[in-house]
């Protein structure tokens, strides 16, 4: 195995590995406050990474992509958190919130590795290893959450559309979940899910964690 691809792997399993397991603990740790304890009963409000992962999701799945594609599609998931939808105090808004909580606990990831970049340009570490781990924890963070808010069931986005539309059209909606994964790995294969959403929003992401950067950067400068 080519060494290089190998430092590449160990580079990415950290964020990677966070990226997914907390993400799933971030819907259960709100679902908690909304008022459904299912994911709490059963262990799974935790950030410990070890709960979450599943062996196919988390580790092959994500290994196998990125050696078929060469490191130019990596996805991966973790065991979904249980959320009762019913049992949350106000179903409908409290499912959007549950929802938003992955991508959102992505992006506040993905700013804490960039802390971790800008800590190690302030100390002068110029070690590559660390380096490129925090740019992978940014990078990683971002493709993630973007990725789960597009509208469409089973992804985050989709469970958010469902909130926002009447109950007709939400039901209507609800109905292409068994299908969801297959129609975003299509779009993903085909190019367009690239091009038309995660480019643009990623690289909206990358500004955004710029501009709130930017003020730490300059305090060190």
């Amino acid at each position: 195995m080519d060494s290089s691809l190998i430092q590449t792997i160990v580079v990415y399993a950290l964020p990677v590995i966070f990226a997914i397991t907390l993400h799933e603990a971030a819907h259960g740790y709100v679902a908690r406050l909304l008022g459904d304890n299912t994911a709490y009963m059963m262990g799974r409000v935790s950030f410990n990474p070890m709960r979450h992962i599943d062996p196919l999701g988390t580790i092959a799945i994500p290994l196998v992509l990125y050696f078929l594609t060469s490191g130019a599609f990596m996805f991966g998931y973790a065991k979904p958190v249980p959320v009762t939808f019913r049992n949350l105090r106000d179903p409908r808004w409290g499912s959007l919130w549950v929802a938003l909580a992955g991508p959102a606990c992505n992006f506040v990831q993905a700013l804490i590795w960039g802390v971790f970049g800008v800590v190690l340009a302030v100390l002068a570490v110029d070690e590559p290893f660390f380096t490129r781990m925090a740019a992978a924890g940014v990078g990683v963070n971002l493709v993630l959450g973007v990725l789960n808010l597009f509208p469409l069931p089973p992804l985050d986005g989709g469970r958010v559309l469902a909130a926002l539309l009447p109950a007709r059209q939400s039901i209507a909606l609800s109905r292409l979940e068994p299908y969801g994964f297959f129609i975003v790995m299509a779009l993903v294969v085909t190019g367009v899910l690239t091009r038309f959403w995660l480019q643009p929003l990623v690289s909206l992401g990358y500004d955004a964690i710029t501009a709130i950067l930017t003020p730490l950067v300059s305090l060190f400068s």
